[in-house]
């Protein structure tokens, strides 16, 4: 005749705070549940692998002897959304994005004017300000050459 020394089964629960409760088995998840609302049952793997996006335990998954589990609060999720930034689906040409932007800084109060440094040849600005009708034509074609000079496309 031998000795036997037979265990009961059971879980190990810890809770946010490592107050550590067992569980006697056979038991599942929605037995440790129902007493504590808004909570989930966590492994530790998971914990460890994934952390706060663990997956929690299904309520009807059976609860493992000597296995500790973790016995977490679910947050609330606030009901305002923040906004979310959007691009506009609209092209637009850099003529039209600079008019655009011309036209919102316009807008504004203040000097009214605005000091832009490019490099150009003087040849090719002599050039263009010969050819040119106006002062708005000749703009055009400055920042037409500038953006040609810095390798963007022009778009019509």
């Amino acid at each position: 005749m031998g000795n036997s020394i037979g265990g009961r089964k059971k879980a190990k629960i810890m809770k946010i705070n490592g107050e550590v409760f067992k569980l006697r088995l056979p038991a599942v998840t929605q037995d440790v549940l129902k007493n504590f609302p808004g909570h989930v049952l966590l492994e530790p793997e998971a914990v460890k692998k994934y952390g706060i996006r663990a997956e929690p335990l299904e309520p009807e998954e059976e609860l493992k002897a000597k296995k500790i589990y973790f016995l977490v609060k679910l947050p609330k999720l606030s009901e305002e959304k923040a906004p979310r930034r959007s691009r506009s689906a609209v092209r637009m040409s850099p003529k039209e994005w600079i008019a655009l932007r011309q036209r919102s800084v316009s807008e504004l109060p203040g000097s009214g004017s605005v000091r832009v440094k490019m490099r150009l040849a003087k040849a090719e600005i002599e050039k263009l300000i010969e050819e040119s009708k106006d002062e708005k034509e000749m703009a055009e074609k400055i920042i037409d050459l500038c953006l040609l000079n810095s390798g963007k496309e022009i778009r019509e």
